[in-house]
């Protein structure tokens, strides 16, 4: 028989949730050539992919919050340890970051516009900010460093 303790059940909940955090933005790379050049009457359908990322990931990372304090709480790390204090700024950044940076810009393009060259550079942008933002996290929790 499989023994399952919470500490375990916790944890693949926790990366599960950090690959979904992470992994769908990857996804929308290849879109970006296709809203470039898309009829104006055809952004909406490829502009739905991004917003459901958007929601996809924002639920990911309630789940993600949740399972790293409950994950903290039964372990021995402390909340003053240098890599989960430094995880929890860089969530704080990217939670700021993700509200500023796609909603805006997709709001953009569904509506009439005149460079969506512009547009679209800044989503790309915004894509890659975000994918290093949110890998400098991942590093934080997968190397534990020891800054002080």
């Amino acid at each position: 028989m499989i023994d399952l303790s919470w500490y375990i059940i916790m944890l693949y909940i926790h990366i599960f949730s950090v690959v979904l955090s992470i992994g769908p933005y990857f996804v929308l790379f290849p879109l970006l050539a296709l809203i470039r050049r898309a009829p104006f009457e055809s952004l909406p359908d490829y502009l739905e992919p991004f917003r459901i990322t958007v929601r996809l990931t924002k639920h990911a990372g309630h789940v993600l919050v949740a399972t790293g304090i409950i994950l903290t709480w039964i372990t021995a790390w402390s909340w003053k340890t240098s890599w989960i204090v430094a995880t929890v700024l860089i969530m704080v950044a990217s939670l700021y970051f993700i509200a500023r940076a796609f909603s805006p810009l997709l709001r953009q393009l569904k509506a009439p516009h005149e460079d969506r060259n512009f547009l679209v550079n800044k989503l790309r942008k915004a894509l890659i900010l975000y994918v290093i933002i949110t890998l400098a996290m991942m590093w934080f929790m997968v190397s534990k460093p020891t800054i002080w």
